[in-house]
């Protein structure tokens, strides 16, 4: 790469990835000899820019936080998903994010070369945003909780739990989790002395202690994982036992994969299945379009018995 300016950008693009970068690994990737890279990695600095160099064998060089800020320097996939990642944060439920996101990405698209506009225009044409319904999350108490869980700080914050009780927490902040449109921090509660999971946008002004946590260790194997089996703990769960008058390769793929299937004969199968609605199973079951027969749960059998009737009221027929 001969041409200066352009090596000078495409060195600064490198640097600003959170990593160190060796001499020699910088010099393979701008085609240049080592001793380019050290006069280039001077005019950096000359510009102001704050490189730092490291030595010994796991040494290089690495961007610092300095006064003087490197322009955004990105590839052609880089400048496409952040778009896309704008034109999401469009549609979340962070208060007062959909107006910042769309004024961000109008910038970007003002500079963007016009094969990445067209690339972003199609995106933007062909999707269509569900806006959501749904209660929103306060952008600040967001920026809190992350800086707590960065710095390892402990933080106090007011919470309104699911039946509108009132009360103050003091946590050692884990992780944020998004699921759907919700936010949700996932914190060890020192007054109750377990993990607990807080819906964000229940938590009323956020604030960091100061004081370090002590590094618990989550009772999971990450933090999706822990999130995903408390939601489900709290949930009911019921379990179907049912036969299927349909061949099982057909509805194997109406199925999905959803529980287990066995062959009976020919002409029939047996389903274990489970779900956290009697709705849902209902739903799934009546949406085959065969006859079938339910073994368990009583409820299930009760709840379709009553939904038949009220079916058969509908289309004006007298249930026996």
């Amino acid at each position: 790469m001969t041409d200066t300016p352009a090596r000078l950008l495409s060195l600064l693009s490198l640097l600003q990835t959170p990593r160190e970068w060796p001499g020699s690994e910088l010099a393979r990737r701008l085609a240049v000899s080592p001793r380019t890279i050290r006069r280039d990695i001077d005019r950096l600095r000359e510009l102001g820019y704050p490189v730092q160099a490291t030595m010994g064998a796991e040494g290089g060089y690495r961007l610092v936080a300095g006064s003087a800020m490197p322009p955004l320097l990105l590839d052609d996939e880089e400048a496409v998903a952040i778009a896309v990642g704008l034109r999401t944060a469009a549609g979340q439920a962070v208060d007062g994010i959909e107006e910042a996101s769309v004024r961000a990405l109008t910038k970007l698209e003002r500079v963007l070369p016009s094969r990445l506009r067209y690339r972003v225009g199609a995106l933007g044409a062909a999707t269509v945003p569900v806006p959501g319904t749904g209660p929103t999350v306060d952008p600040e108490s967001l920026t809190v909780l992350a800086a707590a869980i960065a710095n390892r700080e402990r933080v106090r914050f007011g919470y309104e739990s699911n039946d509108g009780e009132e009360s103050r927490r003091h946590a050692d902040p884990h992780r944020l989790v998004t699921a759907g449109h919700r936010w949700y921090l996932i914190a060890f509660d020192n007054d109750r002395e377990d993990w607990r999971t807080f819906r964000v946008d229940r938590i009323r002004k956020p604030q960091a202690t100061g004081a370090r946590t002590d590094g618990r260790e989550l009772p999971g194997k990450d933090a999706a994982a822990f999130f995903t089996d408390k939601l489900y703990s709290l949930a009911p769960t019921y379990r179907v036992v049912a036969t299927l008058h349909t061949p099982i390769a057909r509805v194997a793929r109406q199925l999905g994969g959803r529980g287990e299937l066995a062959a009976l004969d020919e002409h029939t199968c047996r389903w274990h299945g489970h779900a956290d609605t009697l709705e849902w199973l209902a739903f799934r079951l009546t949406g085959l379009g065969c006859e079938f027969e339910v073994h368990e749960p009583a409820e299930l059998t009760e709840y379709l018995r009553e939904l038949g009737t009220r079916v058969l009221r509908a289309a004006g027929t007298s249930a026996r």
